[in-house]
């Protein structure tokens, strides 16, 4: 168990695509403990293998309130089976440290995936919860996608990257996701005083 460096938005590792974890070994049982020591000491919400440079299909999650004791989720292998709805997400990553901007999710999402003892097992998360949209953001950095790639302006997202030091968005990573956009959109536009 150790606490780990996390990497920085700019390393390329980060963009590398993870390999499946092909057993749940004593390697993988403290990558597991290194991941969950890390985002812990770091107020994180979640953390994926490729943050701390290990490109494997791994990520911890605790979405627990401050006041409640821990409660880590370990993902390993996941593989989102189900996602419908659109949220605007308001998120922050601890590869961009002090950077949140607007992203679209979705509002809810089914995964399956083993835990930290090689069981299978699927969860759901609904209703744009905090669960739903980390699952996302963490499931997207084993494929080498991060949460600005899915920035909703990314002129916005461009400038509070250069305020914190950070690079720019990568324009070839955006993601053209007009659907969840346009549902966002007529979500908010009802939601507008009259």
């Amino acid at each position: 168990m150790a606490i780990r460096k996390i990497l920085v938005y700019g390393d390329e590792i980060l963009r590398t695509p993870s390999k499946e974890v092909h057993k749940v070994s004593s390697k993988i049982k403290t990558l597991v403990k290194d991941l969950r020591d890390t985002m812990y000491s770091a107020n994180g919400v979640g953390l994926a293998a490729p943050q701390i440079g290990e490109n494997l299909r791994v990520f911890v999650i605790d979405v627990a309130d401050e006041d409640a004791p821990p409660n880590p989720i370990v993902f390993i292998n996941p593989k989102i089976i189900k996602k419908e709805g659109a949220v605007n997400s308001y998120e922050g990553c601890l590869s961009f440290p002090e950077a949140y901007t607007n992203v679209r999710r979705y509002a809810n999402v089914k995964v399956k995936a083993m835990d930290s003892s090689g069981r299978s097992f699927v969860l759901e998360a609904t209703d744009g919860s905090l669960l739903a949209r980390a699952i996302q953001h963490e499931f997207d950095h084993l494929d080498g996608v991060l949460f600005v790639d899915h920035a909703r302006n990314r002129f916005e997202t461009d400038s509070v990257l250069k305020e914190h030091n950070l690079p720019p968005i990568q324009s070839e990573k955006l993601i053209d996701e007009p659907e969840l956009e346009d549902q966002i959109s007529k979500v908010q536009s009802q939601e507008l005083p009259e």
